[in-house]
């Protein structure tokens, strides 16, 4: 259970409804910078050695242009340099872009020399993720606006207290488009750029699939009204 502190419970604090957004592009450059020294963007971005004079390149050769290729900005890299002018957009897009080039060192070899450390050599991208998710979620968590990071690496609104049951109910269904249909307009809900147009043809979406399943849903109370009579008996 997290616990809540002295000027959380008495209502002292100056962020009851949490942080602002400066101080999460703060939170987020410290998750980051802590995570790279880990190893978790080795693979993909590189690494330092006191043997040779020059950056030991990963699989991303030019880091700004598979930024721009992917996300279609510039000035968003390095992230030390760059992340106090971020807008909360731009945070979000940073956040994506990582989530699909991280991935956690699992072994290597130690090079003493010159205190130089760690040469990552084997990773698992799906560990790295999830962990990168974890860590990245408890910045979040502390945002004064609600979103989170999904399993599928996209920024989302997160369910206020209460209704996040239903956003993860499962369906009583095994009709694949009904399934689909369900999980798009949930998706167009949640997504972070989401109008409100769009929240509001998710809902229709949503409603359109519940009349769809009222008959089937009558049926089978239908069905059961015996056996619930036998039971009362």
């Amino acid at each position: 259970m997290t616990h809540v502190y002295y000027s959380q419970r008495t209502g002292s604090n100056p962020h009851p409804d949490g942080l602002p957004l400066s101080d999460t592009l703060d939170l987020f450059k410290r998750s980051y910078i802590q995570l790279e020294r880990d190893g978790y963007f080795t693979e993909a971005l590189g690494y330092d050695c006191v043997d040779v004079l020059q950056h030991i390149e990963g699989e991303i050769k030019d880091i700004d242009l598979e930024i721009l290729l992917a996300v279609r900005k510039r000035d968003l890299w390095p992230i030390e340099k760059q992340v106090t002018e971020y807008s909360e957009d731009d945070l979000f897009d940073v956040i994506e872009f990582l989530c699909q080039i991280v991935s956690k060192p699992i072994d290597g070899t130690m090079h003493t020399w010159g205190n130089c450390g760690m040469h990552w050599e084997t990773f698992n991208k799906a560990e790295g993720q999830k962990e990168y998710r974890e860590r990245i979620n408890r910045v979040l968590s502390r945002y004064e606006r609600r979103f989170e990071l999904s399993a599928s690496g996209e920024i989302l609104l997160k369910a206020e207290a209460g209704f996040d049951r239903i956003f993860d109910a499962d369906l009583p269904t095994t009709d694949p488009k009904v399934r689909d249909r369900v999980d798009a307009a949930v998706l167009r809900f949640r997504r972070h750029s989401s109008t409100l147009d769009d929240r509001r043809q998710a809902v229709r979406d949503l409603a359109d699939v519940c009349e769809y399943l009222r008959p089937k849903v009558k049926a089978l109370l239908t069905s059961r009204e015996p056996l619930r009579r036998c039971v009362i008996l």
